[in-house]
Formats: C-alpha cells, structure tokens, sequence
C-alpha cells in the first residue's frame, strides 16, 4: 500500500482570495515504511509574500513588500518555477495514493485549486488521511500540533525553527506512524520496488511456509496436557475456546 506524507507552504489561507502554494514536500511510504523517495519543489506565486507568511517559514524575501535581501539559507522565489510548470509532476508523483496530511481540509484546497487552474484532474478529498483529526480523536482535549505530537511522542524535531514543507512531511511521517500504532508495524518486511521496467529490483519480503513446520509437542505431552484439562472440570478455559 503506497501513501504520500505531504505538506505545503503557502503565501495566505485562502486560494480564493488570492494565496497560492510557495513550497510542497511529501515522502513516500510503502506499507508504512519511508522508502527514501520524496518529492520537493519550491514554487514562485506570482504576488508578492505577505509579512506574517514570511514569519512563519521564512520563505521569499526577495517577494517581501519592500523585497528584502536574503540571508544565508533563506530561499528566494522569483527564479522558481511557478505551479504550471511543475504541476504535471507533482500529479504524477502522488498518482492514486493515499495523501496522508495534518489539517487535510487546508493542504488540499491549496492542491486542488492549483491542479483547477491548470485544468488538471482535482485530488478527492476522500483520498486524504487527517493526521489532526486523528490526534484530535486519540488524545481529546490534548493539544494537537505537529510540534505537540512530537513532544508526546518523543521525535526530535529540534530543526523544525520554521516551517518548511518537507522537514514537516519527514516529521508526520514518524508522527503517523506512531498514531496507527507505532513504528514498522510489519516489522520491515514489505516489499520496495524500484523502477518501472525490465532489470527493476524488488526486496525480499517474507512469504508464508509452503510446508508447515511440524509442531514440536510430542504426543505424551499433548496426552498428559489432555488429562490435566480435564480435572479442570467443564469450566476449564481450554473447554469453551
């Protein structure tokens, strides 16, 4: 089962007013395991950046009102490319997964109202996975921040200074992991496949016994286990199951 851990950067709340996506970042699961395959993409809105977006990631000072001159690790936008150009892409890159995103409802009007303008296909909603609504039904009453859920749930997140997209899809990856039950469930045994052509490579993954093992209780003791259930009486355990 392939999911895509996502998050965007954007320039507001509202695409109808205006605001557009400025970064996307999303990590591929495979049964719940990172494979390593991630998609990240700067991208120029075409408007200028709003001081209180600026604030919280820091992305785009040369589209500041005035434009600021960038410091050492700031990213600028007006040579990114802008959403038309990498939309294909990004829709390729998510194909019929599963978006797995915290506070869904806002990532993906962003997406769809992209996708829209581009005359793209739209994402269904129904395809999303709502990492705050599950926090929020796990942990009533608990605070339900990305940044929360990591102190709850002991992931370091001691980079994340600001926001930035695929840090934070790195981040909610651990954090959904952890909200379904923990880390590798399946123990790290799924199959990853690479490539989409001949000389492709798959990792092993463990199949059932064609033969089952025999067991190993000899017949005394499944004889003598026999005779002690039976002084249990009829209410024994070993009876009703």
């Amino acid at each position: 089962m392939r999911e895509i851990v996502l998050d965007t950067e954007t320039t507001g709340f509202d695409p109808e007013t205006g605001d557009r996506i400025v970064e996307i970042g999303a990590v591929e699961l495979w049964n719940h395991i990172a494979t390593g395959n991630t998609y990240h993409q700067y991208i120029n809105p075409e408007r200028m950046m709003p001081a209180e977006a600026f604030g919280v990631h820091g992305i785009g000072p040369d589209i500041l009102e005035p434009p600021q001159q960038p410091e050492p690790g700031q990213v600028t936008l007006r040579d990114k490319p802008v959403f038309a150009k990498v939309g294909q892409a990004f829709r390729d890159f998510v194909a019929d997964s599963h978006l797995v995103i915290h506070n869904a409802s806002f990532d993906m009007k962003f997406l769809n109202a992209e996708l829209r303008w581009m005359g793209l296909p739209e994402i269904p909603f129904d395809r999303a996975i709502d990492t705050l609504g599950m926090a929020r039904r796990k942990f009533p009453g608990s605070p339900a921040t990305l940044d929360a859920l990591c102190r709850r749930f002991g992931i370091d997140n001691s980079n994340r200074v600001l926001h930035g997209a695929l840090l934070d899809a790195e981040i909610l990856a651990e954090v959904y992991l952890e909200l379904i039950g923990g880390k590798q469930p399946d123990f790290g045994l799924s199959t990853v496949t690479t490539g989409d052509g001949p000389g492709q490579e798959t990792a092993w993954r463990a199949m059932p016994r064609p033969t089952p093992l025999p067991a190993r209780i000899t017949e005394a003791e499944r004889t003598a286990h026999a005779e002690f259930v039976e002084k249990l009486g009829e209410n024994a355990v070993w009876k009703r199951a």
